[in-house]
């Protein structure tokens, strides 16, 4: 503990470090204040009367806890960063299709550029088509529209939602650019951080009236549980050994010397992102399938409920089909083995270029299998949680996509933070240990 504090001292002490973490907090906090504001005209009282008298279907939970509140308050930021989240989907699968986007993803900085700029309308194009239904489906469902409410109502709703969603984006690439962490993931995360006190404490608060409180000691230990072994798959490597060739010193050669270098592949080498962009996807036909006239339909029955067995397993299917998909975005192989070729390094018993590639190909699908797996599996625990008597609101935080969320941005953020420190010649952040995925002198990394 003691080693912890003089570190938290050593963050402080750095400049940089310091101004970039107390803007990420500022804009974090300008965030969650915006989730409160409620649009123009919304009346609060009969929003809160709906969720008390427990009207609220499963896709409502699940979009309030992303956008941290703000969905169920109707406030200004109700749409959240989804739609961003979306947007940036679609895109992804442009460049797989379509070569005008392939070749922009091949331009470097410029061409990241201009998909950021295309994905930013795209999310505007996606907020002006979830504004009216948002307002319809949920806000009008709750009987909170105003009595008065005509075309100049809408119209200036629809602006806001549109704006405040487009605000949060904004504020999530101020803090990727000037602050620490991930900013999209990050507000994310902050979202879902938001609404787990008031989940534990009302689980917490059962099993006192019960007079269980050996159940909770219990969930709160799997919970642990369940985190380390997400600790543990998040942040496991595999290292490739590396050679590299003799060089020529005057009139004699000589191997380099040093420690021995390595490729790092990660188990889990997309991240996050695949659990975000697989619980983007789901919203999809809860949102067309689940609301008024939907009742009774296949899609309603079988994905209206995010405990339910149809849920959980297409959400699983596409969590393994996304880590692929983004791994192979993350890691080219054969890009690897050129540079590795150009800089006269080589695997040992494998010969440069073509068998290379393959190599590495072969050892990334492997070990993303696994990964991939395990992932899918960590995201149908709130369903294990619930069918155990866990109530919904904690279930939810038990472990899937929100656990998966957290524990990626969490050690995401502090890998930036422990970089600071070492290139400083600071001690990390923990006593005897440092957080994984941060490369090494030894380790060969931005291939």
């Amino acid at each position: 503990m003691k080693r912890f504090i003089s570190s938290l001292k050593n963050i402080w002490k750095v400049e940089e470090l310091r101004k970039r973490i107390l803007l990420t907090l500022s804009l974090i906090l300008i965030y969650r204040i915006g989730s409160f504001i409620i649009l123009p005209g919304v009346d609060y009282t009969a929003l809160v009367e709906a969720q008390e008298s427990g009207n609220q279907n499963m896709l409502e939970t699940l979009l309030s806890l992303f956008s941290g509140g703000g969905f169920s308050n109707a406030s200004i930021m109700a749409l959240g960063i989804m739609p961003y989240i979306s947007a940036s989907i679609i895109m992804q699968l442009l460049g797989m299709a379509v070569p005008a986007v392939q070749k922009m993803q091949t331009e470097g900085e410029s061409g990241r550029k201009r998909i950021n700029n295309y994905t930013r309308i795209l999310t505007i194009i996606i907020c002006a088509l979830q504004a009216p239904s948002y307002l319809t489906l949920y806000v009008a469902n709750k009987g909170a529209l105003p009595a008065d409410a005509g075309t100049f109502w809408w119209a200036q709703s629809i602006i806001v939602l549109v704006a405040g969603a487009m605000f949060a984006v904004w504020l999530g690439e101020r803090i990727t650019d000037k602050g620490i962490g991930n900013g999209i993931s990050l507000l994310i995360t902050v979202g879902i951080l938001a609404r787990l006190p008031e989940a534990f404490m009302a689980e917490f608060g059962f099993a006192v009236e019960s007079g269980n409180l050996i159940k909770i000691v219990l969930e709160i230990f799997v919970f642990m549980v369940v985190v380390m072994g997400t600790v543990l798959i998040v942040q496991g490597v595999r290292k490739i050994p590396l050679n590299t060739a003799k060089r020529v010193v005057g009139s004699r050669s000589a191997e380099d010397q040093g420690a021995r270098s390595y490729l790092p592949i990660k188990v889990n080498a997309s991240g996050v992102m695949p659990i975000i962009f697989a619980q983007a996807i789901m919203t999809v036909p809860m949102m067309l399938f689940t609301g008024p006239g939907s009742e009774g339909g296949f899609i309603a029955k079988n994905f209206s409920n995010i405990y339910g067995f149809g849920y959980n397993a297409l959400l699983a299917v596409l969590i393994i089909v996304f880590t692929y998909f983004y791994t192979a975005i993350m890691i080219n192989p054969r890009k690897i083995a050129d540079e590795l070729k150009r800089s006269g390094g080589f695997i040992p018993g494998i010969r440069p270029g073509e068998d290379t590639a393959h190599y590495i190909d072969s050892l990334v699908s492997r070990i993303t299998l696994p990964g991939s797996v395990f992932l899918a599996f960590i995201a149908i625990i709130p369903a294990i949680a619930k069918l155990a008597g866990v109530n919904d609101a904690f279930a939810i935080f038990f472990g899937g996509t929100s656990l998966l969320i957290m524990v990626g941005v969490v050690l995401d953020t502090l890998q930036q933070v422990e970089s600071y420190l070492l290139n400083r010649h600071m001690d990390g952040l923990m006593e005897g240990t440092r957080v994984k995925g941060r490369r090494t002198a030894n380790e060969m990394s931005g291939m």
